[in-house]
C-alpha cells in the first residue's frame, strides 16, 4: 500500500478533530484527518433516538456557525451531526472517512510518527488523537450474563420499544440515566432509577440558561475538578425543551429511586445506603449556583426577574424517607438493565510514551509528555469547558498554536530560513 507524507495526522472526526482541521487549515499547516466511520459518528449511530444536545443551539456551538434553529432550542442529535458535515465543508477539511488508524509509532532515525492505517502508511511531523473520550462502553461486572433478559449500556439503547417488556433498572443518574429513565417512564414503564453522586445544575434561573450562569461566573474556566472528584457526573436536560433535573419530582411520577448499586447475590441487587446524601449533594451544588447568580445580579444591577419558588425543595419521597437497600429483580419484574455508568479511552493505537501507569494521558492542555503527540475532546483538557463543542473549539486552537510554535523552532534545526509564523506570538510563546 502507498505511503504519504504530511505535517500533521488527526485521528478523529468528531467535533475535536473537525476543530482541530479548521485551526490548523488557517494557519495553512497540511495536515490529514481520518475517521474509521463517518464524520461526528458517536452522534449519529450510538445514542437514544430522541437525544438532543444538554446546552441551547446559542452556546453548543463553534463561533464560526450557528445551528438553522431557534438559538434557545436545544439540536436534535442528528442536527448536531450535519452541522459537524456542514462545518467541515465549509472548512474544506481534509477528511477521509472509513479509515481506521490500526497503529501511530515514533519514527526510528527520522522526526515524526509513522501511522499505519487500513489503506497504507503516513508519516507525520505531529500527531493529534482527537477521538474524544466515549470509546469504550463501561459496565461494572456486578449482575452476571442471565440475571435478566437484557442487559446494555447506553450507548446501545436506543427508544423503549427496544427493550422487552417489564420493569427497567437505569443505573447512573447523570444526563443519559436520567433521560433515558424519563422516557421510559413516559412510555409507561416501571422505572427504577439507581442515583450516584451528582452536580444538579438548574436548567435556567431568572430567565437564564445554566450555560450562561456558568460562563459569567467563570465556573467553565476552572481547570480541574473538585478535589478528590476524577469526573463530575451533571444531571441536566435539554430534553422536551430542556428542564432541571429534581430527583424528588422523579419520583413523584413513579420512578423509583435507590442509592448506588453495589452488589448483587442469587437474584438480588443491593444499594448503597447513600441515597439521601448524593440527592443532598446535588441540591447544595443546585442552590449554591442559585445564590451565586442572585449575587451576581445585585452587584452588576441587572435587570433579571426575581424566581424565589426555584429554591423551594419539595418534601422527601417515601423512596428517600425509607430507602431501599435490596431489591430482588424477579419480584419487581426487571427483564432490562441499562448502564448509564460512562466510557473509557481506548488508546491502544497509539504506542508511545504519552500515558501514566494506569495508561491514561500524560499532558498539559493537549500537549503530551511525548513530543509531537497532542490529546483534544478529553474532559477537563484545559478547563471544565472543555467537553463542550465551543468548548473543545478553543483546546484546539491551542493546539495549532503549540504546533505553529514547534513547526519554527524545527524549522531552526534544520538549518533552514526561518518559517513564516502564523500565530501572532513569537517563538516560545506558549503561556
Amino acid at each position: 500500500m502507498a505511503t504519504e507524507e504530511t505535517e500533521v495526522l488527526v485521528v478523529g472526526a468528531g467535533q475535536a478533530g473537525v476543530a482541530m482541521s479548521e485551526h490548523l487549515g488557517s494557519y495553512g499547516i497540511p495536515h490529514i484527518v481520518l475517521e474509521r466511520d463517518r464524520i461526528a459518528e458517536r452522534w449519529r449511530s450510538e445514542r437514544w433516538d430522541s437525544l438532543v444536545a444538554n446546552g441551547p443551539a446559542w452556546h453548543d456551538r463553534f463561533p464560526g456557525l450557528e445551528f438553522d434553529i431557534d438559538p434557545d432550542a436545544f439540536a436534535p442529535k442528528d442536527r448536531v451531526a450535519r452541522y459537524f458535515e456542514d462545518y467541515a465543508e465549509m472548512n474544506g477539511s481534509p477528511i477521509r472517512c472509513g479509515v481506521e488508524v490500526q497503529s501511530v509509532k515514533r519514527n526510528v532515525g527520522a522526526p515524526g510518527f509513522v501511522a499505519e492505517t487500513t489503506t497504507g502508511t503516513i508519516n507525520a511531523r505531529f500527531v493529534v488523537a482527537a477521538t474524544g473520550p466515549f470509546q469504550i462502553p463501561v459496565i461494572p461486572p456486578i449482575v452476571p450474563a442471565g440475571a435478566v433478559t437484557t442487559q446494555i449500556h447506553s450507548n446501545e439503547y436506543r427508544n423503549p420499544q427496544q427493550l422487552p417488556d417489564g420493569a427497567v433498572l437505569v443505573v447512573g443518574a447523570g444526563s443519559s440515566g436520567v433521560q433515558i429513565a424519563e422516557e421510559l417512564r413516559r412510555s409507561g414503564r416501571q422505572v427504577y432509577l439507581s442515583v450516584g453522586p451528582h452536580e444538579r445544575p438548574p436548567r435556567a434561573y431568572r430567565t437564564r440558561d445554566f450555560c450562561w450562569w456558568l460562563g459569567v461566573l467563570g465556573m467553565w474556566d476552572a481547570d480541574a475538578p473538585p478535589q478528590g472528584a476524577e469526573h463530575v457526573t451533571i444531571a441536566v436536560s435539554g430534553a422536551n425543551g430542556g428542564h432541571t433535573v429534581d430527583f424528588r419530582v422523579l419520583a413523584s411520577r413513579g420512578i423509583q429511586l435507590l442509592g448506588l448499586t453495589s452488589g448483587y447475590d442469587a437474584g438480588t441487587l443491593t444499594f448503597a445506603p447513600d441515597l439521601n446524601e448524593n440527592i443532598a449533594q446535588g441540591d447544595a451544588n443546585y442552590l449554591a449556583l442559585l445564590d451565586a447568580a442572585d449575587a451576581f445580579v445585585e452587584r452588576h444591577g441587572l435587570d433579571l426577574p426575581e424566581e424565589p419558588e426555584a429554591k423551594f425543595l419539595g418534601a422527601d419521597p417515601d423512596c428517600m424517607t425509607n430507602p431501599v437497600l435490596e431489591l430482588n429483580l424477579a419480584e419487581a419484574g426487571i427483564t432490562s438493565i441499562v448502564w448509564a455508568t460512562g466510557f473509557a479511552t481506548d488508546y491502544s493505537w497509539l504506542q508511545v510514551d504519552a500515558f501514566d501507569e494506569d495508561s491514561k494521558p500524560k499532558h498539559q492542555r493537549g500537549v503530551a509528555a511525548e513530543r509531537g503527540i497532542y490529546f483534544l475532546g478529553l474532559p477537563w483538557l484545559s478547563r471544565r469547558g472543555s467537553s463542550f463543542i465551543w468548548g473543545v473549539w478553543h483546546d484546539a486552537k491551542f493546539v495549532a498554536d503549540h504546533i505553529t510554535i514547534q513547526r519554527g523552532y524545527l524549522s531552526q534545526a534544520r538549518g533552514g530560513k526561518n518559517l513564516q509564523m502564523t500565530s501572532a506570538e513569537p517563538l516560545g510563546a506558549v503561556k
